[in-house]
């Protein structure tokens, strides 16, 4: 059966990385983004990889008006609609801590205009009897840091967001794997101080695609920031709160 995949967010490293990934195997690409140029050169490339379909199409998670030409154009498509999200912005906490408006972006981005695209493509999901979402998090959402606390909010609240969706979906036959990826080289952790362990983009998209395949709910991506996050997840409050991690 035919797969179709929405990418959101699809000009990030990470995200054309899983775009590649699927178009080798053959399934269709609606890759959803602001940068339309970018898009155009990504999905020429998806198609020369082997894509049954490949797409640019203009998103923006804090315009509600543009997610309707994109269920439009997902509708075309017979088979399986799947959606990945990679959408999210992360400016400096301390861009945040001055200018307290910003919060309203960082949560657009990254939770609630996501969260809203799901809302409205999951009842088709349901009608067609299955499909796939992965929501990419991040581990910046397991606990509160002085460094990203803004951006880790709105990625936990995502998370939450992801299990009640992952426990709707799944009566229809479809799944919804989490994803909290570490850092990745990306355009997002560019110049940040305190980088270690850094994976790759091919890497974090292999991790997700496999993660699709085996139908796993929650996954960190490389595998060893699950440990990472269980000890920092298991400092005691006290000690915790005079930290600079």
């Amino acid at each position: 059966m035919s797969e179709t995949w929405i990418i959101l967010g699809a000009t990030s490293s990470m995200a054309k990385a899983f775009a590649r990934a699927v178009a080798e195997r053959g399934d269709g690409v609606l890759l959803a983004g602001r940068d339309m140029d970018d898009l155009k050169r990504s999905a020429a490339d998806c198609a020369q990889r082997g894509a049954a379909v490949a797409e640019a199409i203009k998103f923006d998670a804090r315009k509600r008006e543009s997610f309707a030409p994109i269920y439009k154009r997902a509708l075309r498509e017979d088979g399986m609609i799947n959606v990945a999200v990679f959408v999210g912005s992360m400016p400096p906490q301390e861009d945040i801590d001055a200018d307290p408006s910003l919060i309203e972006g960082v949560v657009k981005d990254s939770f609630t205009g996501p969260a809203e695209f799901l809302q409205g493509i999951a009842p088709e999901m349901e009608a067609r009897g299955g499909g796939c979402v992965v929501g990419v998090g991040s581990v910046a959402g397991d606990r509160g840091r002085i460094g990203n606390y803004v951006y880790g909010a709105a990625k936990a609240g995502f998370a939450t967001y992801l299990s009640g969706l992952r426990n709707r979906l799944t009566r229809a036959g479809g799944h919804v794997v989490t994803v909290k990826p570490g850092f990745v080289d990306t355009g997002m952790t560019w110049g940040i101080e305190g980088m270690f362990l850094v994976a790759t983009p091919e890497k974090v998209a292999a991790d997700i695609l496999k993660a699709v395949d085996k139908k796993r709910n929650v996954i960190y991506t490389p595998f060893f920031w699950r440990y990472i996050m269980l000890i920092i997840r298991s400092i005691p409050e006290f000690i915790f709160k005079k930290m600079s991690i």
